[in-house]
């Protein structure tokens, strides 16, 4: 008998390419894959899955509270995160919530078919170098301080003071991690940051 599978994620190209491959895969069937949180949760709750497995990029969601909740209404499905760039702190959060395999979008879609199949079983699958990841993810620690002051609403001129740079500083830091979380704004890439559990 067949292990369900449900995905969540709203790339449709990047989630349908995964689900077509686990489509493939001896063992696994694999549910509609659904973009919105309410939707998501009843069909966990609805078609009892194996496995859900979350895209952690395509949802406006904190995906560890999202996998605490799959947990919670459903105890016996396990959960699978894909991460583009997973921290230390990410992973602590999601192993604590209960999440059985954590796989960064960078391992390739056949580790990444291997890791849902072996969770779907139950086991749990970890890339030993995510435990080795820092906190900041992509960050340097002065720019994670400058969003973590952003988050706090303090203006430039009160992280200059805060953090014993110029104000021009303040504004290359901010700049510097807007372009690698690829973000809007300085308040976009708080949000990001914060989904991450880099600040």
């Amino acid at each position: 008998m067949d292990s369900h599978v449900v995905i969540a994620g709203r790339c449709q190209l990047t989630v349908e390419t995964l689900a077509e491959s686990l489509r493939h895969t001896a063992g696994l069937s694999v549910l509609p894959v659904v973009g919105e949180r309410e939707d998501f949760i009843s069909a966990v709750t609805d078609r009892a899955p194996a496995l859900a497995l979350v895209d952690t990029e395509r949802l406006d969601e904190d995906a560890v509270a999202l996998a605490a909740e799959v947990r919670r209404v459903r105890p016996t499905c396990g959960v699978a995160l894909t991460v583009d760039m997973p921290t230390r702190v990410f992973v602590d959060r999601a192993l604590k919530a209960g999440v059985l395999s954590i796989v960064p979008k960078s391992a390739g879609l056949r580790t990444l078919v291997e890791s849902v199949r072996a969770a779907a079983a139950g086991h749990v699958i970890m890339d030993p170098r995510l435990l080795a990841g820092g906190p900041g993810g992509p960050l340097t620690e002065r720019e994670a301080d400058v969003l973590r002051l952003t988050a706090s609403g303090a203006s430039v001129k009160e992280m200059s003071q805060n953090l014993f740079l110029s104000a021009g500083t303040i504004r290359n830091l901010a700049s510097a991690a807007i372009k690698k979380l690829e973000a809007r704004n300085r308040y976009d890439a708080v949000r990001i940051a914060r989904e991450q559990s880099w600040i």
